[in-house]
């Protein structure tokens, strides 16, 4: 199955696997030991993230090194970028009546 962005920051575990990778790129174990779940659940949060791009995968040697996917990041802030122009024009109109009053 496909999966897409949306899907892999619906869940706060993945939210923050995502944050940890960002910094720097981890193995799954290194990833696990942040998390009060078992290996097996953050593997699987891992592949929701690799199934959705949102992380790559690197072999080094023995070892899978998961590496964060700034890109696919843009997908969520070209869906945001309608809603940040609507806001912002509201905090404009918000601005201009407090100006009046």
């Amino acid at each position: 199955m496909r999966r897409d962005i949306f899907q892999a920051i619906a869940d706060p575990t993945r939210r923050a696997i995502l944050g940890l990778l960002a910094l720097q790129a981890m193995t799954p174990n290194a990833v696990a030991e942040h998390f009060n779940s078992s290996r097996q659940a953050v593997s699987k949060h891992i592949q929701i993230l690799t199934e959705c791009e949102a992380v790559k995968q690197q072999q080094s040697g023995r070892e899978i090194y998961y590496h964060f996917n700034p890109q696919k990041m843009k997908e969520i802030d070209q869906w945001l970028d309608t809603f940040r122009k609507q806001w912002e024009g509201r905090f404009d109109e918000l601005d201009n009546i407090l100006t009046d009053l």
